[in-house]
């Protein structure tokens, strides 16, 4: 890797397990590696949206209250305030054994946001944010995926742009830096398109296994 920083720009629907677990392994990328993630919201209602079936099965429409919530956190209050936003939807409560989301309005005070927001989640007031890093990040891969999005920046300008990686577990350390050597070598192959492995197994949602 270069001296200066790669960019890993991720683009993520709050509401995924598996993109949870992605964005806790490029955390862990940011201690072994050169690189600075920024985060950016998706929406897996927007690109569902017209088709005949849900994937989620999201007929209530509940999938777009937490990422309404991170829209108008990442607009009013920055990329900081958004990671650790995000960061507590996950993970307070879960030590009483709550599953997420648990509470928003406890993940707001966790956050140190204030409580009114949770009420942009019942709102259309920041759809139109939604949707547009939405667009932006489905329109560097195209709608055939879903979230992570994830697009790496080099110091020479060079951009490899993929989904996923989709992991059950957290990697850490060397191991989490492996994976993200191996992903940008495979998803920056020129006509690399897909590739899979095992059936998916539960996410490990606990930290690092």
């Amino acid at each position: 890797m270069p001296a200066d920083k790669a960019i890993a720009d991720l683009w993520f629907d709050p509401s995924c397990p598996y993109t949870w677990i992605t964005s806790r392994w490029l955390l862990e990328v940011e201690k072994v590696r050169p690189v600075e993630v920024r985060w950016h919201v998706m929406s897996l209602s927007v690109l569902n949206e017209g088709r005949d079936e849900d994937p989620e099965g999201d007929t209530e429409g509940y999938l777009w209250v937490p990422v309404r919530i991170c829209a108008a956190v990442r607009q009013e209050y920055g990329q900081e305030a958004l990671v650790r936003l995000y960061t507590a939807m996950w993970t307070v409560g879960r030590e009483r054994g709550q599953d997420w989301p648990g509470s928003l309005h406890d993940a707001l005070t966790a956050a140190g946001l204030p409580l009114e927001l949770a009420e942009s989640g019942m709102s259309t007031a920041y759809d139109d944010v939604v949707r547009a890093s939405h667009a932006e990040g489905i329109g560097l891969i195209g709608d055939h995926v879903g979230t992570p999005v994830v697009a790496v920046t080099g110091a020479d300008g060079e951009r490899v742009v993929f989904f996923g990686p989709v992991i059950s577990r957290i990697a850490t350390g060397e191991q989490a830096g492996r994976l993200w050597d191996g992903t940008l070598l495979v998803a920056g192959t020129p006509g690399f398109h897909e590739l899979k492995s095992a059936p998916h197994e539960e996410p490990r949602l606990d930290g690092p296994n």
